[in-house]
């Protein structure tokens, strides 16, 4: 006896690992004969149905019509043609074609009714005419064939594809169909379910795409929304750090201003200064990493009003025609505020320049007693950036910028034309 291992009895010898085992074919297209025969959970009750009820009607009574006409083919053409008994030929004929009528909510159960009635009439009037069915019934069974294919994964396609061919066409030629006929139907009951399948596999891509779409949408939204805020925290890092830094030079420099300082203030001042070391330091191990993808960029000094001057003269470039009105007395703002005013009026001329290329822009900073007003509006034609493919998410930023001031954005279309912007920013504490 050798001691060379055998393969097991249930796996051929000869099978190359590197192709599809036939086993798995066989075992899958069992499966869809299964699925197709068998109710079950697996049975598909999607609706296939236009969202819109203005469509969705014309389609459900053009189902209609077509069931009562069917049906009543399938009913008349036996009594008619072939003298067949009104009871028998009424009861096939229902079996056969009413079931169309529920095809676009339960496709596999219409389809099994109808099977039914097939192999029904096949067996009830077997070698007394050319083929078993009247042409009514069979092409409401095709019209079932196509809701199922698009409906139905591909495995229990297979399956209902062969329970036709074998099931219905097959002891139909058995009981005197000719052959090249029952060739034929098997042709054309293949094609309508290849057709179905490719209809169903195109609504199915659709779906998938455009919740790709929506996902991505939502990603670039919220990625919007974490460059905006991760740019914000760079910029207050810079705020901070700079008053931080005048907080422990005042307090490194008071000692020697004032001679006669008592000691307890010494003291006083000293833990002032290492406080507001400590806490620049902490500030900077914890925005740091903010800055790593933009370093050069933001050691420049931040932008203020002071800069509207170059903001109008990259719009002009651009095609706007834009100008500023200053009302009430300029006063020094907290950098926070001038910052974000300057950002807000920068976000709107690129909007501006975007959905209202060659608009008119005007913007106006107002100096009230308590707030800053920043008003910037175009009177071009503008849809909302909300409505906009890719665009849209600098309001975004602007109400983020607000929102940590303490202030208000309102931003919308308005009634003569265009758009507007406008912010109302606490002043908060001047810069010193």
């Amino acid at each position: 006896m050798s001691d060379v291992p055998q393969p097991p009895r249930d796996e051929p010898m000869w099978h190359d690992p590197g192709r599809p085992d036939p086993r798995h074919d066989h075992a899958r297209l069992l499966q869809g004969v299964w699925a197709a025969l068998i109710p079950g959970p697996h049975d598909p009750r999607e609706i296939m149905l236009p969202p819109r009820l203005w469509l969705r009607v014309p389609v459900l009574l053009l189902m209609l019509a077509m069931t009562i006409g069917f049906t009543a083919g399938s009913i008349a053409i036996p009594i008619e043609v072939d003298d067949r008994p009104p009871g028998v030929s009424a009861l096939l004929g229902v079996l056969q074609a009413a079931p169309l009528l529920f095809a676009v909510r339960r496709p596999l159960a219409a389809w099994r009714i109808a099977a039914t009635g097939l192999l029904a009439g096949a067996l009830m009037v077997h070698g007394t005419v050319f083929w078993p069915w009247p042409v009514t019934a069979f092409l409401a069974h095709l019209v079932i064939l196509f809701f199922v294919a698009i409906s139905c994964d591909r495995e229990t396609l297979v399956g209902v594809g062969a329970v036709v061919i074998a099931g219905l066409i097959g002891p139909a030629v058995l009981f005197g169909m000719p052959g090249w006929f029952g060739a034929i139907l098997a042709g054309i009951v293949l094609i309508v379910l290849a057709f179905g399948d490719a209809v169903g596999g195109r609504r199915t891509a659709e779906a998938i795409l455009r919740e790709q779409e929506e996902l991505r949408r939502q990603d670039l939204a919220r990625q919007a929304v974490l460059e905006e805020r991760a740019r914000i925290a760079r910029e207050l890092h810079d705020v901070v750090a700079h008053h931080m830094s005048v907080i422990a030079m005042q307090a490194e420099a008071a000692p020697y201003k004032i001679p006669e300082l008592p000691d307890a203030a010494r003291q006083t001042f000293g833990l002032v200064r290492d406080a507001a070391r400590e806490a620049l330091t902490e500030t900077r191990r914890v925005v740091g990493l903010l800055r790593s993808d933009d370093e050069s960029a933001e050691r420049a000094p931040q932008p203020g009003l002071d800069r509207l001057d170059d903001l109008l003269a990259v719009a002009r470039r651009s095609g706007l025609a834009a100008g500023v009105t200053v009302v009430g007395v300029p006063r020094p703002l907290a950098a926070g505020v001038d910052l974000s005013a300057f950002r807000i009026v920068q976000e709107s001329l690129s909007n501006a320049a975007r959905y209202a290329p060659g608009s008119r822009v005007l913007i106006k900073i107002r100096y009230g007693p308590e707030l800053l007003r920043v008003t910037v509006t175009d009177d071009g034609p503008r849809e909302p950036p909300a409505e906009s493919h890719g665009g849209g998410h600098g309001l975004v930023g602007m109400h983020e910028r607000v929102v940590m001031l303490g202030g208000t954005l309102e931003a919308g279309p308005r009634a003569e034309g265009g758009w507007s912007v406008v912010a109302e920013l606490p002043y908060g504490d001047s810069e010193p």
